[in-house]
């Protein structure tokens, strides 16, 4: 115990708590009465009986310091020091958690995850305007976001896991057109949004899908018959032609910075010929990562852009080598991002706006063509982009054209887009000098996304306004029209032999429809919340049955099967209970109660068209529609989900906070960990 002093003058050798208390060698021994009192003493007003000077390094030495305030001082804080944000670059991170809640039991066996892979989120740019109290029901418009998403390619080639091999007969008729769908071994390949068949094999996903039809030739290029599309001829064929400026030397206020790997060709040179690689966004961030690596969490390369956030993206299949990769990227700004990462170069199109300025939601290359490339802007447009070909400012050619209809009926909101679609530039236009090769106007609301067909011949579209439209897109004709039960719908992909369409939506659901009948013949329920995004799973889909899988906003992973068989329509679907009758005057619809396939409608009263123009279909209730279970669901994040992938030994899913999880196939997590 230290003795008491009288002395009150502050002295780094005797400072006692109080003139009357000594001071003790532990704050667990200072009574609880003057453990009180030194409490006090920190209080901006002292009692009188207390010496400020005699207390002050009481306080430093037995007080820990308050918690630093991260979200006033933070260089994350849009404010940040003195109102500026330093540049701090942070590095991705992976885990490999591990527990019966990071595994998944399925009838074929146990997914485990292998990994966590966590994007680094980066902060904001120092120009961006800080937001000091943002208010959630503001009605104002707010910038474009979208969740962390992959684009996946491998440059190994090797036969698609699965090839459909129905009878020669099948048909797949859209709008009342038949295509025929003739397979054979040489000739099946399979091209679709959302994970069938690739070239090599391993990696299929909504980027990695190979660019020939069902029926090799079956279908025309995309404006074959425009002499002006033509490709020109080059002195060496097998030499690509890359794009105008160099990424890292790049003075453009569009890009904020470039950090490329320092060992990037020796990592390209040592990589595994069959590794995947992989392009993500999150945020104002692009990476570009080598899945195969043992140090995935290392970046070949990443871009850092000013102000605009990518929002889609996807990689060429018809152009891919060990030595060129051509990448797409849409952004909020509605500006588009031609991008090579072995040479790091690119050139930037709908540069500030000036054909469309409004966020692009979705970006596809167009099956098979090298150059061509279709993106959905925000304001419900879909613009076809020549990667080569220069910017010019864009109105449109022959305004209120349309197509499948006529500008009678109520334009009250600019597009009746119950029966046409608006061409602003055809294809087959003379003027073929600059972008846009192509433009149509589907909907005054947003697009939310498109999947090509396996045929390469048709277009399938999802909007804000609840529409599925099926599009032949070589003829630019809408054949045929349905509508969500309710709300948007947000995902969409095709089965792999092309026989149906799959949507998810903002009514929590799946819907399966059949083009060949023109009707919804299934919704599938489990989701509690937006579907964000579907996959086929083309390891386990054969003649007849299907396997896909979904991730929603839920943060859920589902997994269904479905097949032919269980397609049926419930019997007697007026007397079920909820049922939806026909109004007064209206005669009821017939439908035979069959498989499908064989599924019969009466001409008579009606046959299930809105408009009378056999393109529009009502919305069926619910009663007459078959209801499937998922085979699986589980919560995989606690944020929501928005992506998910699969390939040759796992599922791959990412969430909006960016982190992307690796679920290994059973029986594949000891190959995978021997590989890595």
């Amino acid at each position: 115990t230290v003795a008491p002093s009288s002395s009150r003058a502050c002295s780094d050798r005797a400072f006692p708590l109080h003139p009357q208390q000594p001071l003790r060698k532990s704050v667990g021994s200072i009574p609880t009465s003057s453990r009180a009192r030194h409490s006090l003493s920190a209080h901006p007003v002292f009692p009188a009986a207390f010496d400020p000077c005699d207390h002050r390094r009481a306080v430093n030495m037995f007080v820990l310091p308050p918690p630093p305030r991260y979200p006033a001082g933070s260089p994350y804080h849009p404010g940040g020091f003195a109102g500026i944000v330093p540049m701090i670059e942070t590095n991705n991170t992976i885990s490999n958690p591990t527990g019966p809640e990071w595994q998944f039991l399925v009838g074929e066996g146990t997914y485990v995850l292998k990994e966590d892979l966590h994007l680094a989120t980066p902060p904001p740019h120092p120009s961006e305007a800080p937001i000091v109290n943002p208010n959630p029901l503001a009605t104002n418009p707010q910038p474009a976001t979208a969740g962390s998403k992959l684009s996946l390619i491998s440059l190994h080639v090797r036969p698609p896991p699965f090839i459909y091999k129905g009878p020669a007969e099948t048909t797949l008729s859209l709008g009342g057109r038949d295509s025929s769908i003739q397979e054979h071994p040489n000739e099946a390949r399979y091209s679709t949004e959302g994970g069938m068949s690739s070239e090599d094999g391993r990696a299929t996903s909504n980027s990695d899908a190979p660019t020939a039809s069902i029926t090799l030739g079956s279908a025309p290029a995309f404006g074959e018959g425009n002499a002006l599309l033509a490709p020109t001829p080059t002195k060496d064929v097998n030499k690509r032609k890359k794009p105008k400026n160099n990424v890292t030397k790049s003075n453009s206020s569009f890009i904020s910075r470039v950090i490329v790997n320092e060992s990037l060709s020796r990592r390209l040179t040592d990589r595994q010929s069959d590794g995947i690689f992989a392009f993500g966004n999150i945020n104002r961030a692009f990476q570009w990562l080598d899945l195969s690596s043992s140090n995935k969490q290392d970046y070949l390369t990443k871009i850092l852009f000013t102000k605009a956030h990518c929002l889609c993206h996807d990689v060429n299949k018809a152009t891919k080598s060990a030595s060129h990769i051509d990448v797409i990227m849409g952004f909020s700004t509605g500006e588009v991002i031609w991008w090579e990462p072995i040479s790091q170069r690119y050139t930037r199109l709908n540069k500030n706006g000036v054909i469309n300025n409004t966020p692009v939601s979705t970006i596809r290359w167009i099956p098979g063509s090298e150059n061509l490339f279709l993106g959905a802007h925000m304001d419900g447009s879909l613009v076809v982009y020549d990667k080569e070909k220069d910017d010019a400012q864009f109105s449109p050619e022959e305004e209120g054209s349309s197509v499948n209809g006529s500008d009678a009926g109520d334009a009250s909101n600019g597009i009746h887009h119950g029966n046409k679609i608006q061409i602003q530039k055809s294809v087959y236009s003379k003027n073929q000098k600059t972008n846009p090769v192509a433009a149509w106007k589907l909907s005054n609301q947003r697009i939310n996304a498109f999947a090509f067909s396996p045929d390469n011949r048709h277009l399938a579209v999802v909007c804000e306004d609840g529409t599925l439209r099926v599009i032949d897109y070589l003829r630019e004709e809408l054949l045929d029209l349905f509508n969500s039960y309710y709300g948007g719908l947000t995902c969409v992909c095709w089965t792999p032999d092309g026989k149906y369409v799959l949507t998810g939506g903002q009514d929590d659901l799946i819907s399966i429809w059949s083009l060949a009948e023109s009707a919804l013949v299934a919704r599938c329920q489990g989701h509690q919340s937006w579907v964000t995004a579907l996959a086929f799973d083309p390891w386990r889909c054969d003649d007849r049955n299907y396997r896909f899988g979904s991730v929603g906003e839920d943060g859920r992973l589902c997994l269904w099967d479905f097949g032919v068989g269980m397609l049926y329509r419930p019997k007697n679907p007026a007397r079920q209970r909820g049922s939806v009758s026909a109004p007064p005057g209206m005669p009821q619809r017939a439908d035979s109660v069959s498989p499908l396939g064989h599924r019969m409608r009466s001409n008579s009263g009606v046959d299930g068209d809105e408009e009378g123009d056999g393109i529009s279909h009502p919305v069926e209730p619910r009663a007459r529609i078959p209801m499937l279970p998922p085979v699986l669901t589980t919560v995989i994040d606690t944020h929501p989900a928005c992506w998910l992938d699969f390939t040759e030994d796992a599922i791959i899913t990412s969430c909006k906070s960016g982190h992307v999880r690796t679920w290994n196939r059973p029986g594949k997590g000891a190959a995978a960990a021997k590989n890595t």
